[in-house]
């Protein structure tokens, strides 16, 4: 029976491919107040920045490509189940052709209704106020905003119990609740742990790999 890689992406596992890393140290992401473009509140009061905002991601999504890094994962699916968390907005490790892949925080090409939560569409145009769903309510991104609920939380949980090893590329594993997933891993998981800053040392079963995406996955590879 093949062993189950759980892997955990974040915004490092993009940016080789030319999408910008979430937000800087101050606070600003793409130069707006994260409060102000990624909140209901940002969305009740500026509807139209928070829009606009969005839309140029998308656009900038749409020009951009997989990097080696997700082909390389694809490739794990030859020998290993296969499952990845990703906290990115971005459809790259579909594109490049994982197969089993949990959005934590929505996805960009994706809109949903204000008045229903189910009510998801595909979305590759720019997205303006006055689009709405078929029951006449706005639609708005299809993307978790800080202070709302994580609904793939629990499936990503049980998910991670099931691993027998964790991989974790690009992502600093300080943002909860998608931090606390390490900690649903059986004891002695071994556990890998790419990114060229990393804020945790080697330990027993910790393995960290102090490079980019790239780089981490050719030696991940190596060491598999």
């Amino acid at each position: 029976m093949k062993k189950h890689i759980v892997v955990l992406t974040g915004a490092g596992m993009s940016a080789e491919s030319g999408l910008k890393t979430f937000r800087d140290a101050n606070g600003l992401w793409e130069g707006h107040d994260v409060m102000k473009v990624a909140t209901p509140e940002g969305f009740a009061n500026n509807p139209e920045l928070v829009l606009e905002f969005y839309n140029q991601r998308r656009r900038q999504l749409l020009e951009v490509k997989p990097n080696t890094a997700h082909f390389d994962l694809v490739a794990l699916e030859e020998n290993y189940n296969l499952s990845i968390i990703t906290q990115n907005v971005d459809d790259l490790h579909e594109r490049a052709g994982s197969s089993n892949v949990v959005h934590l925080h929505g996805e960009l090409l994706k809109v949903r209704s204000t008045g229903n939560q189910t009510d998801i569409q595909f979305w590759t145009k720019d997205l303006i106020v006055g689009d709405l769903c078929n029951k006449g309510y706005q639609l708005r991104p299809h993307i978790v905003w800080f202070g709302e609920a994580v609904p793939m939380i629990d499936k990503a949980m049980q998910i991670c119990t099931t691993a027998d090893i964790l991989v974790i590329i690009g992502t600093s594993m300080q943002v909860y609740p998608a931090a606390s997933l390490m900690h649903y891993v059986s004891e002695n998981t071994p556990i890998y742990f790419i990114d060229p800053n990393p804020a945790i040392e080697s330990k027993h079963n910790l393995t960290v790999i102090s490079e980019t995406a790239t780089k981490g996955m050719k030696m991940l590879k190596a060491l598999l």
